[in-house]
């Protein structure tokens, strides 16, 4: 219990802070990923104005449990939600509520407040579009671009075959095994800072479940993580000469 306490004590508090006005709410899952790997998120805003807010951004900010912080325009083109996020994050590091600052931008408005946080001791990653700016990106100690994935068009004879199964009723099937892509991107994510290119299964399982509380690998029909990951092709699992189990990329050869 003591040890599991000293943990949590040292793990980094983020903040994710995302001006709302500026991005996409599709960008939102993948910022929560990407700072899943630097410790616990206690901290997540969406700033915007109430057309921005009270529209596209609603549904993505209730379903992952973001506080909307509302900001009226006093004057026309004043940017009151640049100004908010910018006075929290400061707020938020003086009163030791975090140390590492996760800000969801393309604008390089932002770039100065990165450079403060960063002299004050506090990592700053930013998760923005292609259209971010040199200057934006070079303020953090890290940048993570995020690209639209293409829309999966579903041919008209599959969508008609898959429509008429539904309509009859089937007996109870077992779950299938699946195997979803995020965990290679996981996996993908966290070998990138080893030295040896291998994850701890465990440090693995904590990653994930911290990008998705409700993850579970019964939910894809895998008895544990570990029967999970050895259904990859992708993925090669392997126990150390210390009893542990890592995972690894299959390099592969072209």
């Amino acid at each position: 219990m003591a040890h599991n306490q000293t943990s949590a004590e040292n793990e980094s508090r983020v903040a994710v802070l995302v001006d709302c006005d500026n991005t996409t709410p599709e960008i939102l899952e993948f910022a929560l990923r990407v700072v899943a790997q630097f410790g616990r998120v206690v901290l997540r805003r969406g700033y915007g104005n109430h057309s921005t807010l009270a529209n596209k951004w609603q549904e993505a900010l209730v379903r992952l449990a973001f506080t909307p912080c509302l900001q009226y325009q006093y004057a026309a083109g004043k940017n009151t939600s640049d100004i908010a996020l910018a006075l929290d994050a400061m707020e938020a590091l003086f009163d030791q509520r975090a140390d590492t600052f996760c800000v969801v931008t393309s604008d390089s408005d932002f770039a100065y407040l990165c450079r403060k946080l960063r002299e004050r001791g506090a990592t700053v990653h930013i998760v923005g579009e292609a259209k971010s700016p040199d200057a934006l990106r070079n303020a953090s100690d890290q940048f993570f671009e995020w690209v639209k994935p293409e829309p999966v068009v579903e041919q008209p004879k599959a969508a008609a075959a898959a429509k008429a199964d539904s309509a009859k009723p089937e007996p109870a099937k077992p779950t299938p095994k699946l195997r979803p892509r995020f965990v290679v991107e996981a996996v993908t994510l966290l070998a990138a800072d080893s030295p040896e290119g291998k994850v701890s299964i465990g440090g693995l399982g904590s990653y994930l479940k911290r990008a998705d509380p409700s993850f579970s690998p019964k939910k894809y029909g895998h008895s544990g993580l570990l029967d999970m990951l050895k259904t990859y092709d992708l993925l090669k699992a392997q126990q150390e000469p210390g009893g542990h189990w890592t995972v690894q990329l299959v390099a592969v050869v072209s």
